[in-house]
């Protein structure tokens, strides 16, 4: 997916969890969150963050912030290498932290062909009972008979020392949806669930059971049913953000 007109500027503060105070070409701006999580690893002050301009000229808020460059402190091999005098080393890791990107980029992936080849129906949004799936896929098999696939979709971007964890605070909502899966999968359904990392360079994807345990045990159980789980990286810039590789998943 690529946005259509960033700037950049320099985070200050966040009063809610929808606003931030930017500093833009030295005007102090509100600007709209796009993302509601706590996110407060990556929004500290003084941070270069990137704000896509609203097409509507007339909203209340001019910018939405959709992506941050993270600060964190090289590994040993990395911190020999690129300090030999000792100094104290650090990288920026760009974070597309728009909680709206990864579906659409999932979508636009597995319109291209990605992951379901022989797609023949990908529906985004899928009502089942009293659930609603992100997406809903048809393969055909070799009999003639259809697939039927629901894919959920989690963005990821929680970052330590190249391991991304998923999720950064409690998310009943998130148990609710991996336990209604396996429920589909015992209607005769697969099952998938979509890590998207909004950064690129990890080493692997895990659940964040410091965070929230219940999420971690449902989604070890999930795979133990048969849900496949998968997390894929992106490549991330200013102003775009792409499905790339897989990455390990270490439940």
């Amino acid at each position: 997916m690529k946005y259509k007109k960033i700037v950049s500027g320099i985070f200050r503060a966040r009063p809610n969890r929808f606003i931030a105070h930017v500093e833009i070409d030295g005007q102090l701006e509100v600007c709209h969150v796009k993302n509601t999580g706590r996110c407060r690893e990556l929004l500290l002050p003084g941070a270069t963050v990137f704000l896509e301009v609203a097409d509507n000229p007339n909203r209340k808020t001019k910018y939405d912030l959709i992506g941050v460059k993270k600060k964190r402190l090289l590994d040993a091999k990395q911190a020999d290498m690129a300090t030999p005098y000792g100094e104290t080393a650090v990288e920026s890791l760009l974070v597309n932290m728009d909680s709206q990107a990864p579906n659409i980029a999932v979508g636009e992936w597995l319109r291209a062909g990605n992951l379901f080849p022989d797609a023949t129906l990908i529906k985004g949004e899928k009502t089942y009972k009293k659930s609603r799936f992100d997406f809903y896929i048809e393969t055909p098999d070799v009999d003639g008979s259809l697939h039927k696939i629901f894919l959920e979709v989690k963005g990821v971007t929680l970052e330590n020392d190249g391991v991304v964890s998923f999720p950064d605070a409690p998310t009943e909502r998130g148990v609710k949806h991996i336990e209604e899966l396996v429920a589909a999968m015992e209607d005769g359904y697969e099952a998938y669930i979509l890590f998207v990392v909004q950064m690129e360079g990890m080493k692997y994807f895990r659940p964040n059971d410091e965070t929230h345990p219940a999420f971690g045990d449902a989604l070890r159980k999930a795979a133990r049913a048969g849900v496949q789980i998968l997390a894929y990286e992106c490549n991330v810039t200013e102003d775009e953000m792409m499905i790339a590789a897989p990455i390990k998943v270490v439940l």
